[in-house]
């Protein structure tokens, strides 16, 4: 499952790496293996095989031996965690070494601590234990701070802890809670370390859960950016996802959606309720309301929109404007060029300051593969022109309206492909005469 654009887990790992780099972070699989790998291998993490799901503190266990876990500090999240902040970590961290702990507990208090383990600490602070909430008894129900499930550990004494872990006579797992309680069987303490912000700590059990992630880490890279100098209008309406660039002074519209890896320069603007997935659009280039663009790039001072659709490696060139209801697939418009109306671009290389009128379509599909059209630089094409690929139309041509173009059209000529207009005077009066006497 994703937020903001990216696996959960992805938002851990980059949590992490502001404490360790990459190899020192293992990860440890057992449900769909491959895919959590898949999708956090580019980190250069580490992995960890649990091929039987035994809880917790089995997964703890079966990581020992992993080179660099066996001195100094260990740290364990949780995948599902992904509101997790890199400064809280650093903070858990530091707050351990101080305290002195054989092992430190994030913490955080909720208004509803229902199902989570609550934190019973002793008079100086310190963790006396974590109880479950079924085996609270009501004094301790009471209890708002719950365990994250989230530790830091020193690894000296952690680990023999983890070989007197005992399954659970309930449910035969082993957890990873119980660990604490053997620390203070050794005479050892653990510390709390109590979150300032309660959603850290959250994890993704539901949709509602998933959805509410998404708000977080939304709302949180928006305020980032409007910061750093963006413009977001109506923040709480637009969604852009955790890799998206923006440049300082760009203006985002209500509800618009940056998605993937898309990169938006300075001083451009992207209007309300547009949707971009892996676009690059150039400093000052303008976006208009409800258009759709993928995969495809708009360079300095390029305009494009309301209502259009670039996708497949499209290209706008500086100065070039593409209009309303204009679909751009795998083609590329000249600079200074303009489609501005009702017009299907499939295939097709469009010339400097090229004009394409209302209602052209690029025929680029035979029924079995795609074919190329060329338009020259400064060509002028009619409206509701009809061009079937493969063909070239030269530089400085015109095509007249309504034609149908099969062949190529030389440099600077006039190609007209629809039948002659034949006028018959008096037609429309003899018609209506021969109507209204029934003949």
């Amino acid at each position: 499952h994703r937020a903001a654009g990216a696996p959960l887990i992805e938002h851990v790992i980059r949590a992490a790496r502001a404490l360790a780099p990459p190899e020192r972070i293992v990860v440890v699989t057992g449900h769909q293996a491959a895919e959590v790998e898949a999708a956090v291998a580019h980190h250069g993490v580490r992995f960890q095989l649990q091929a039987e799901q035994k809880g917790t503190g089995h997964a703890l266990a079966v990581c020992q031996g992993q080179p660099g876990l066996d001195s100094g500090l260990l740290v364990v999240l949780y995948g599902d965690c992904p509101l997790l902040e890199p400064s809280t970590l650093q903070r858990l961290v530091g707050s351990h070494r101080a305290s002195g702990a054989a092992a430190t507990v994030l913490t955080a208090r909720l208004s509803d601590p229902s199902g989570y383990g609550r934190i019973l600490r002793d008079s100086q602070g310190r963790v006396a234990a974590i109880v479950e909430q079924k085996d609270a008894s009501p004094e301790q129900l009471r209890v708002d701070e719950i365990n994250s499930g989230i530790y830091c550990f020193n690894t000296e004494s952690l680990w023999p802890c983890i070989a007197r872990l005992q399954p659970s006579p309930v449910t035969g797992e082993i957890y990873l809670t119980d660990v604490i309680a053997l620390l203070r069987q050794e005479g050892l303490f653990s510390m709390p370390f109590l979150v300032d912000d309660p959603a850290e700590v959250l994890g993704i059990n539901t949709r509602a859960d998933l959805a509410e992630a998404d708000r977080i880490l939304r709302a949180r890279r928006n305020r980032a950016l409007m910061l750093d100098g963006v413009t977001i209008e109506k923040p709480e309406t637009v969604s852009i996802d955790l890799d998206v660039e923006i440049g300082r002074d760009a203006v985002i519209g209500p509800f618009a959606q940056l998605l993937g890896n898309t990169r938006i320069g300075a001083g451009a603007r992207v209007g309300a309720c547009s949707i971009l997935v892996n676009a690059i659009i150039e400093d000052g280039a303008e976006v208009l309301p409800f258009c759709h663009i993928e995969d495809s790039r708009l360079a300095s001072g390029a305009r494009v929109g309301p209502y259009a659709r670039l996708r497949m490696r499209s290209t706008v060139a500086a100065g070039a404007h593409v209009g309303n209801f204009v679909e751009m697939k795998n083609s590329t418009l000249g600079e200074g060029a303009k489609a501005m109306h009702l017009a299907y671009l499939g295939d097709s290389t469009i010339g400097p300051r090229a004009n394409i009128g209302a209602g052209t379509i690029t025929c680029n599909y035979d029924g079995f593969r795609k074919h190329p059209t060329t338009i020259g630089a400064g060509a002028f094409i009619g409206s509701n022109a009809t061009l079937v690929a493969p063909v070239v139309i030269g530089d400085g041509s015109f095509v007249a309206a309504a034609s149908i173009v099969t062949k190529d059209v030389p440099p600077d000529a006039l190609a007209i492909g629809r039948a002659h207009q034949v006028n018959r005077e008096g037609w429309a009066r003899s018609r209506r005469e021969k109507e209204k006497s029934g003949k």
